[in-house]
């Protein structure tokens, strides 16, 4: 969809995996940031990180529709593995990644459950025929909380789970836009905004994990309940604004 300057792309992460082997000559960007630790009291839990392939190496490829566009790649696999690796590690006693189920099997008896994010969907602008490098993105995460005994491994060694064993489901939506127009390449900003977008997913993360009604009635058959934090990262959040016309959360 064209609108003004901008032009509005959607994609999903199943579609940027098809279209990878098209990127030859696209502009790529590896995102990197800093990403702080949330400053709240730590639930007593041990949590299981699933990580599954399409997260760890979760990237967007858009074709240019144009002779005048460039064909953009952005990686953010390892981006969104050490920001949520942070983010967990500061908000619950421990985690421990499960990336097989002998792995799970191992140390199942010391877990209290197994969290998988996923990215579900990703939306982003870019400016056109302008020098104003400014982006922004949209992120939309679904979480799953599960036992133990829900996580299986597929035939192709893909950790899969029974979702009549889940605990609780939700989803969270994130944004994040290049905080400057001055910027050496258009680069920096795509990696900019998506940092920003990066914190906001766990600012919102931090503070409505306790407020999900599943995981609330949860936590008190743990005796977990915790204070939920008025603001959960060492950094400025500007919370996330009304999606572009086609997103949900």
């Amino acid at each position: 969809m064209i609108s003004g300057p901008n032009r509005t792309i959607r994609l999903t992460a199943a579609a940027a995996v098809a279209l990878f082997l098209a990127a030859c000559g696209a502009k790529q960007v590896v995102v990197q940031g800093n990403f702080p630790k949330p400053l709240m009291e730590q639930t007593p839990l041990t949590l299981g990180v699933v990580y599954t392939e399409s997260f760890a190496n979760h990237e967007i490829y858009d074709e240019a529709a144009g002779r005048e566009e460039t064909d953009w790649l952005v990686k953010t696999g390892d981006a969104q593995v050490e920001f949520w690796d942070t983010l967990l590690g500061g908000m619950f006693t421990n985690i421990v990644h499960i990336d097989s189920h002998d792995a799970l099997h191992a140390v199942e008896q010391d877990i209290d459950a197994v969290i998988i994010p996923y990215v579900e969907d990703l939306q982003y602008t870019i400016p056109l025929h302008t020098n104003v490098k400014v982006y922004e993105i949209w992120m939309k995460y679904r979480f799953r909380l599960v036992t133990t005994d829900a996580i299986h491994e597929h035939s192709d060694g893909e950790l899969t789970y029974d979702p009549n064993q889940s605990i609780a489901d939700w989803t969270l939506s994130a944004y994040g836009k290049t905080p400057t127009a001055f910027l050496q390449s258009d680069e920096e900003a795509v990696n900019l905004a998506a940092v920003v977008a990066l914190r906001d997913a766990g600012a919102n993360f931090a503070t409505s994990f306790h407020r999900v009604p599943a995981v609330i009635e949860w936590l008190e058959t743990r005796n977990a309940i915790t204070e939920v934090p008025a603001a959960a990262l060492n950094g400025d959040s500007s919370g996330t604004p009304d999606e572009p016309e086609g997103a949900s959360s």
